[in-house]
């Protein structure tokens, strides 16, 4: 019996990640403090903060890293959803959500050695809680901090994770601050020359 097989393979390339310059008009209103730059993602939906210097590396999740892989020592990474409008979530509560992602399977990798306390930090429609885990990079042997946030608001929710060596973590942590400062949710670009307006 001859057996079929199937010759279409499926388009499995991983998105480009193409460079482009625009000049900005005179009256636009991107701001962001000295040594930052904005990370805009879906037209608005999410933007915030990042270091100057720091490199879009991949786009599934996003990944955004201090230098290009393998020769990185932080990496921030970020996932978003739409949300259906005229939900009323108060009776799922990010906390919940924050603790129960946190209790997934293990990995072969690291050795987890101390979870923090969930810190909230609710602003202007925008629910937000985070915290931070220390374990041990059992391939480098060295330690590590995660700092995992979610954020909800504007029919958005967003899930970032900030990873980085424990010995970093004084240097890093206006990186971490102005993150969390700046983040915006459910705005809209319709020129990026100009920049966000509030829908």
């Amino acid at each position: 019996m001859t057996k079929l097989k199937n010759k279409s393979k499926p388009n499995l390339a991983k998105p480009t990640i193409r460079s482009t310059s625009r000049q900005l008009t005179a009256n636009h209103a991107w701001k962001a403090p000295a040594g930052y730059k904005i990370m805009v993602l879906d037209r608005g939906t999410v933007s915030f903060n990042i270091p100057q210097d720091w490199i879009l590396a991949k786009l599934e999740p996003v990944e955004i890293h201090d230098g290009e892989p393998p020769n990185d020592n932080a990496r921030i990474s970020v996932s978003f959803w739409h949300l259906p409008p005229g939900v009323d979530w108060s009776g799922l509560p990010l906390t919940k959500l924050l603790t129960d992602s946190l209790q997934g399977g293990s990995q072969s990798t690291i050795k987890m050695l101390e979870r923090g306390k969930i810190s909230e930090a609710n602003r202007d429609s925008m629910e937000l809680v985070w915290t931070q885990s220390r374990f041990l990079d059992l391939p480098q042997n060295r330690e590590a901090y995660s700092r995992v946030a979610m954020m909800r608001g504007f029919n958005v929710a967003v899930l970032i994770s900030f990873d980085f060596w424990v010995d970093d973590a004084k240097k890093l942590q206006p990186v971490w601050d102005e993150l969390l400062r700046s983040i915006n949710l459910g705005r809209s670009v319709a020129d990026p020359t100009k920049g966000i307006v509030l829908q």
